[in-house]
């Protein structure tokens, strides 16, 4: 694979590839595996996001006592990106003080309670003396996932806690922050902070969750289809491009902008999945984004997706929908 250009906050390279789970979920941690990064590498992508709980090496009541042999797995598969050309992006999906996924469970408020800032900012401190050795061009930091829709201002000041303590530890470190709303709007309040700004591929989520039962509302939802009919109102290319319009704008202004999340839940038909993918990648290609698809293994991914009208191929990796990666593969 040839050399990836050396990354800046305001020119990101193309990075393709998704995302791994072994730390996503609250309380659980597993090691990663490497035949992913090889298979990643192997296949022509080159980045891996990592969403991990900080409840997978710490507690609530102590998040700043970190596990080691839970970290040793991070240092692992930051190894492995650099053994395989495969940029590594390390992600708080849930942080000390809020997570996307129940915020209720978190005992302070990562936007209203010192606290949870002030153990927010030295996780990422911790990171970043640990990493300070491995470049750029294979590691990055995407401080946290998917803010809620809330003003801008407790969320700039979280992060730019974080970003003050990991610039102390490692002053060149690239930072990427996750746009506001969950992902969909960038945060001007950090345009002109050094970082990059992460955005999502998920609109309209009745093409990309339907049926998910973790969504509000999914049984008022109509069969997904693309291009698509929603309430009068006509999503299509044109549609698409208008609600990129922000990070449009931000991308002029001189912010890297990367799709740190997108995909398709199984449940919509895998025809329908396919020509939306379509229409976003070309869209993305276009513009100079990367993106990482959530996710490599599971129900939005291309391994193991239970997907009813797929023809799968079988491959010592599990089973493969060949057709997906063949169409990830041609953008």
């Amino acid at each position: 694979m040839a050399q990836l250009p050396e990354p800046s906050p305001s020119s990101l390279p193309l990075w393709k590839g998704f995302n791994l789970l072994q730390k996503f979920n609250l309380d659980q941690g597993y090691p990663f595996r490497e035949s992913d990064f090889q298979l990643v590498s192997d296949w022509g992508f080159n980045f891996i996001r990592l969403p991990m709980s900080y409840r997978c090496w710490a507690s609530a009541e102590d998040p700043l006592t970190m596990d080691k042999e839970q970290i040793s797995h991070i240092d692992q598969a930051v190894e492995w990106g650099q053994k395989y050309g495969v940029h590594v992006n390390l992600n708080l999906h849930r942080a000390p003080g809020y997570c996307v996924n129940q915020p209720e469970l978190e005992p302070n408020s990562l936007w209203v309670d010192d606290e949870a800032r002030q153990a927010f900012a030295e996780t990422w401190r911790a990171f970043a003396k640990r990493y300070r050795a491995i470049g750029n061009s294979s590691l990055s930091f995407d401080l946290l996932n998917e803010p809620p829709d809330m003003e801008e201002a407790p969320y700039v000041a979280a992060m730019s806690a974080a970003i003050s303590a990991i610039r102390e530890e490692d002053a060149g470190r690239l930072i990427v922050v996750d746009g506001m709303k969950y992902g969909q709007e960038p945060v001007w309040g950090l345009a002109t902070a050094g970082v990059a700004q992460s955005t999502r591929g998920y609109l309209p989520m009745e093409v990309s969750h339907s049926q998910a039962n973790w969504v509000p509302h999914i049984a008022e939802w109509p069969e997904p289809t693309w291009p698509m009919e929603i309430k009068g109102k006509t999503w299509n290319r044109d549609r698409l491009v208008a609600k990129s319009e922000g990070f449009l704008r931000l991308a002029g202004q001189g912010v890297g902008v990367h799709v740190g999340e997108w995909g398709c839940f199984n449940h919509t038909p895998h025809h329908v999945a396919l020509a939306w993918m379509e229409e976003l990648l070309m869209l993305w290609q276009e513009w100079g984004w990367g993106w990482a698809l959530w996710n490599l293994h599971g129900s939005f991914g291309v391994l193991d997706s239970d997907r009813e009208d797929v023809h799968y191929l079988e491959t010592p990796h599990g089973l493969l929908d060949h057709a997906m990666v063949d169409l990830l593969g041609r953008y």
